[in-house]
């Protein structure tokens, strides 16, 4: 591991700079840089993958569609078929993140037109959501930001829009949690009973609530979906409906709740930035993006290469996992001017946090409606807030990047 690596010091493995190593969780971006301009296509014998850090090589590769992202694909004993390998009950019914045409696009489709026509209709209610939780917070004094608002925000926005049992919300959020360990290759024995607490207990309320709708439908996301499946418009089996609406609920509040507390602590510690925002609260929409390119909350994305080919000069062979660092293709300097500066006030080029291609993250455009309005909103109410005097958390769920708690003074 790399807990003492110093600046430019080059990384041996991906997981020297993944939230495993505590340098990498700390500042996964001097060990990124020293990859990019070092080694930007590396192989990782120990975890039998590639690991791309460029800006080109990644936005090239998330864009070709004959990429591979079905883990049984990869090759044995890589990072992406440790999926399969070690959480095999978790990808008999992968959702669409896991998912190769043609059923990624039978599935994703239906389901992306429901899920935008829904948010855009929704958008009135979302952002009163917003602004009755940040309404509610402490009006003074010391709090910790990722508690009061950055994670209930996102749970209940998108318990909504789903229309799942709002009296819920802590066990969705726990559930969560827990589900969201199938994405770490790494489990513990005790990481991995809970993956399974946490999938089985989502499987038998979605069911639950499934029966309920098609019984009596109700203005939710849930309902939609259960009518487009019966009127054969979206051909989709009960268990691909169940796990993508499923991956919805998961989706949607961990990484939109690390998206908001990031951007909240990246204001903080740039109070020149804060201050561009309160002066012109319309750059809100910019300032999402440049939180997102400078800091987002997804840190990596994969892909397994179909057959033999070159990628950055070097020779992948079919099965291969390529990784790719999102999080350094966004800071590279062959792209972006002053890669390392938060800057909201320039219009940069289009950045890759949410991935890319038929895969770029389904729930971007809410993650940015979220975040927006809570930006605007937070920073109105509290025009004073800074960082309490606290030391830093960052969650340790390897290739995510998010806050697990921002002590906050108002």
């Amino acid at each position: 591991m790399a807990d003492d690596m110093k600046q430019g010091e080059m990384p041996q493995s991906i997981l020297e700079v993944s939230a495993f190593d505590p340098q990498g969780r700390s500042d996964p971006h001097t060990p990124l840089k020293a990859l990019r301009e070092g080694c930007p296509v590396m192989r990782d014998e120990i975890a039998k993958t590639w690991f791309l850090t460029r800006y080109g090589d990644i936005r090239e590769t998330v864009n070709d569609r004959s990429y591979v992202r079905l883990p049984i694909k990869a090759e044995e004993g890589s990072l992406a078929r440790r999926f399969v390998d070690e959480q095999s009950g978790e990808l008999e019914q992968p959702s669409i993140l896991f998912l190769d045409d043609p059923d990624h696009s039978r599935i994703r489709l239906p389901l992306a037109k429901a899920f935008y026509s829904r948010i855009q209709k929704m958008k009135p209610e979302i952002e009163a959501i917003i602004d009755d939780i940040i309404d509610a917070a402490p009006a003074s004094g010391r709090f910790d930001l990722m508690s009061e608002i950055a994670v209930p925000i996102p749970i209940l926005v998108i318990a909504r829009i789903l229309g799942v049992d709002e009296s819920r919300l802590a066990e969705f959020r726990d559930w969560s949690e827990g589900v969201i360990l199938s994405l770490n290759p790494v489990c513990t024995e005790e990481e991995t009973e809970r993956l399974a607490r946490s999938a089985e207990a989502l499987n038998a309320y979605f069911d639950e609530l499934l029966t309920a709708r098609r019984k009596a439908p109700q203005d939710d996301l849930v309902s939609d979906m259960a009518a487009l499946q019966a009127s054969g418009e979206a051909d989709i089996s009960d268990d691909e409906l169940r796990r993508n609406l499923e991956a919805l609920l998961v989706g949607g509040n961990l990484t939109t709740t690390d998206l908001i507390g990031n951007g909240v602590w990246l204001f903080l510690t740039h109070p020149d930035q804060l201050d561009a925002l309160k002066a012109d609260p319309a750059l809100a929409g910019q300032a999402v993006e440049e939180v997102l390119r400078y800091e987002a909350p997804v840190s990596a994305t994969s892909r397994i290469s179909p057959d033999d080919r070159e990628i950055g000069g070097c020779p992948v062979k079919a099965r291969q996992t390529v990784f790719c660092s999102l999080a350094s293709a966004n800071r590279d300097a062959a792209v972006f001017d002053q890669p390392d500066r938060f800057d909201i006030t320039v219009k940069r080029p289009s950045h890759v946090a949410f991935g890319g291609g038929p895969h770029i993250c389904i729930g971007a455009p809410l993650a940015r409606m979220e975040a927006r309005h809570v930006f605007q909103k937070l920073f109105a109410r509290y025009p004073e807030m800074t960082l309490a005097d606290a030391p830093l958390d960052w969650r340790t769920l390897p290739f995510f990047r998010g806050l697990e708690t921002l002590a906050v003074e108002v």
